[in-house]
């Protein structure tokens, strides 16, 4: 069926509302990206201060005496895995990128997998793969709700965890490496990597003397371990949800130009149409006059 002027307007109509939708989604992703970021590089201090105080204790107390970093039978030993996602759309292939990045990982290692999503759209995407899945949690909407979530994570691997059977736990999520773009990234948390515990352990202290430890330095040394794991699950959601917002932003901006080319197009096309109407209608006004003048 072809195209009339008015069937012309509505879709130039329709096709500049959905440009102004894009458009407002498009500001309110690069708005939201900062916040995200400027959270990671607020936790960067903090980090630094809870790697000063392991290497105090590790100094104490000794490697060995961490009781987190357990070593298992590499195929009896369970791995906990978060895989970060997101709940909403409009993000092209945020979810299918870090969920195909964490099979494949997992896949490789020696072990148990045990799996819980963050989000809704990558909770589906590794149930259609039949991953063992352990839980669903929702994606933070803000930085404030970043800390409950990872405090509600930490309840639910622990409680997994009772055994202590050289249990793993590893994090997969993508983090930003530039403005628009993204790539996934795995960290293992336990147990605690063998080189960086013997780094902090050698790292020179900033000041000529060694700071006291007050009280147990092996309960000291887990209330920073926890602490660790806090950190750094927290800056795993703020760079996840940082790259979601940037996935989206650059499948806006897509579609902006998208919609760009295709309202051109149909400008072109009306112009045209509404041209060729003009035409004929003078044609039938000349015809009718030369007929007129002929009688």
């Amino acid at each position: 069926m072809s195209d009339t002027t008015a069937s012309l307007r509505r879709k130039i109509a329709s096709a500049g509302d959905l440009q102004s939708v894009v458009r407002t989604m498009k500001a309110l992703a690069a708005s939201t990206i900062g916040q995200y970021e400027r959270s990671v590089l607020a936790l960067a201090e903090y980090y630094r201060s809870v790697e000063m105080g392991l290497s105090l204790c590790l100094r104490e107390s000794g490697p060995e005496a961490l009781s987190v970093a357990r070593t298992g039978e590499a195929d009896t030993r369970t791995i906990n895995a978060v895989v970060f996602g997101s709940d909403q759309g409009l993000v092209g292939q945020f979810n299918e990128v870090v969920a195909d990045y964490a099979l494949k990982s997992l896949a490789d290692l020696p072990g148990k997998p045990q799996v819980w999503a963050v989000g809704e759209r990558v909770h589906a995407r590794l149930a259609d793969a039949a991953t063992p899945l352990m839980g669903l949690f929702a994606v933070p909407i803000s930085v404030r709700a970043i800390a409950p979530l990872v405090g509600q994570m930490l309840i639910e691997i622990e409680a997994q965890d009772s055994k202590g059977d050289g249990t793993e736990l590893r994090l997969f999520y993508n983090r930003p490496t530039s403005d628009t773009a993204y790539a996934p990234f795995s960290q293992r948390l336990l147990p605690l990597d063998e080189s960086w515990r013997r780094e902090l352990v050698e790292r020179p202290w900033p000041t000529k003397l060694l700071p006291e430890i007050i009280g147990d330095s092996i309960a000291s040394l887990r209330a920073l371990v926890r602490e660790f794991l806090f950190v750094s699950l927290f800056q795993a959601c703020a760079q996840s949800l940082a790259s979601e917002n940037a996935s989206r932003l650059a499948a806006m901006q897509r579609a902006d130009k998208n919609i760009d080319e295709m309202l051109e197009e149909l400008r072109s096309k009306f112009h045209r149409l509404r041209q060729s109407g003009i035409d004929e209608e003078l044609f039938d006004v000349i015809a009718g006059f030369e007929e007129l003048i002929g009688e």
